[in-house]
């Protein structure tokens, strides 16, 4: 008796289509469970293929896979920064912040692992990759500034705001995503502008460049309620207008 089961249609991908289906497979088990919860059984289930499979793209193993997942997805979060000059300063933060909540929620597992450190996958190359898009990041928001040569002041303001959204982000994954996303996106929008104008009043490179990101705001017409709510919380700072 002849078995009569339909096969299934089969197309052998080329090497970047299959590395691609395994890192894609890889990215969503990283995304929501921590790195080392994480096996190469799990990846190979997940893409449908075998284990063996798996090690023939990936040599390396697990370290190897997590690193080039990793890679993929700074990838992604260095273009939420990558926001055209065009519109208010505060306009063009609340686009790139759209996007990396939009990232931070989901991949809210592998995304705490990832900040939080701690994980047994975790190397210096990580590590690296992670700083990598800090420093794309904070390079965006100062061409955004139109600082060609920013100061050490404005540097570290920038800086300091991008740990502040990282953390932000993570007490929000913690706190069941609450506030509401729009909610958090104008608080740390309204944080960015609360710092640089805190170190405008030490330092005169950021102070032009506040002058110059408000004058553009005025011209607008978005400066109002912004002005009116974070002023008042850094002090008198008409004189930057």
């Amino acid at each position: 008796m002849t078995s009569e089961a339909p096969t299934r249609a089969y197309r052998r991908l080329s090497v970047e289509e299959r590395r691609s289906q395994l890192l894609d497979a890889a990215l969503e088990l990283f995304a929501h469970n921590a790195p080392e919860d994480v096996s190469l059984d799990d990846v190979a289930e997940a893409a449908g293929v075998s284990r063996p499979l798996v090690y023939r793209y990936f040599p390396g193993g697990k370290q190897q896979l997590y690193e080039a997942a990793l890679r993929s997805a700074a990838e992604e979060l260095e273009h939420c920064f990558d926001e055209p000059a065009e519109g208010p300063l505060t306009a063009r933060l609340s686009r790139a912040l759209d996007r990396y909540l939009t990232f931070v929620a989901g991949h809210d597992a592998g995304f705490s692992a990832l900040l939080q450190g701690g994980s047994v996958v975790e190397t210096s190359r990580a590590t690296a990759i992670v700083d990598g898009v800090r420093r794309a990041a904070a390079e965006h928001i100062l061409r955004h500034l139109e600082v060609a040569e920013p100061d050490l002041r404005l540097r570290m303001t920038v800086r300091m705001w991008i740990t502040a959204v990282e953390a932000a982000s993570l007490i929000w994954l913690d706190e069941g995503k609450q506030p509401d996303v729009a909610d958090l996106r104008d608080w740390l929008v309204e944080q960015f502008v609360a710092c640089v104008t805190v170190t405008a009043g030490r330092d005169p490179q950021t102070a032009a460049a506040v002058r110059g990101a408000l004058a553009t705001e005025v011209a607008d017409g978005a400066v109002g309620a912004l002005a009116r709510r974070v002023l008042p919380v850094v002090g008198d700072a008409a004189h930057l207008l």
